[in-house]
């Protein structure tokens, strides 16, 4: 399986710790993230040719992740700090 580009700790390599407390701390946050992961892999397949989408839909998915991105990036920055 080759890797996938946009996963949270490649794009947050300084929070791998904190992601990984709020997964299993926060629902909300859990959601966000298990929701960016399987959009971004969705969106990966499509990059590399091994499903089909217009490009108006492989806009608006873009779009969408980077929402969550953008929803995850601001629960990450209000997180206490990990305690490890």
């Amino acid at each position: 399986m080759s890797h996938t580009p946009h996963e949270l700790v490649d794009l947050f390599p300084l929070a791998t710790q904190k992601i990984h407390d709020l997964k299993q701390s926060d629902t909300h946050f859990a959601t966000l993230a298990d929701r960016y992961h399987m959009l971004n892999r969705h969106i990966h397949r499509i990059d590399t040719g091994i499903e089909a989408a217009s490009d108006d839909r492989t806009e608006a998915l873009k779009k969408e992740r980077l929402s969550l991105l953008d929803a995850v990036s601001a629960a990450l920055d209000h997180a206490p700090p990990s305690a490890s």
